[in-house]
């Protein structure tokens, strides 16, 4: 097993439109707006972006996130991602009952020396800091929705 290979799936049930939420999450430079880990965001161009984010645990990642699919009838945003982190992103927002679900799929390479230095003992302490910014994210993003 490559430690420093991770998988991430995140639900998050939410209580607006599909097309709602989709809008929201196809605008990744108001992220920092709603999601607090979420730091930065600096548009290079139209599709690429430079991500910055902190969760928990005091370290910064960087990474370039480029669009390679935006398909709103289908609901699907991702990214391919590279830097601090190589790997790719997929947001796919479905509706669910009266309102919708966001299905966040990430599967990414740790690069940063430090994470890779510390990827066996640090994994379960990783995964965690992950799921808790993916909460975080959740509850942003809600309260977001509901102000807007």
């Amino acid at each position: 097993m490559d430690w420093t290979r991770y998988r991430f799936r995140s639900l998050w049930p939410l209580d607006a439109p599909p097309t709602r939420v989709y809008e929201v999450l196809e605008r990744a430079e108001d992220y920092p707006c709603w999601w607090p880990q979420v730091r930065e965001v600096n548009r290079i161009d139209d599709t690429t972006g430079v991500i910055r984010i902190r969760s928990l645990l005091p370290y910064d990642m960087t990474f370039t996130a480029r669009e390679v699919r935006r398909d709103p009838a289908a609901g699907i945003l991702q990214t391919a991602l590279s830097g601090d982190i190589d790997g790719w992103a997929r947001w796919t927002v479905t509706a669910d009952g009266s309102g919708s679900l966001a299905r966040y799929d990430q599967a990414v390479e740790v690069n940063k020396p430090l994470l890779r230095r510390l990827a066996v003992p640090g994994r379960p302490v990783f995964r965690l800091n992950h799921r808790l910014m993916m909460r975080s994210g959740r509850r942003g993003l809600t309260a977001y929705l509901e102000a807007v």
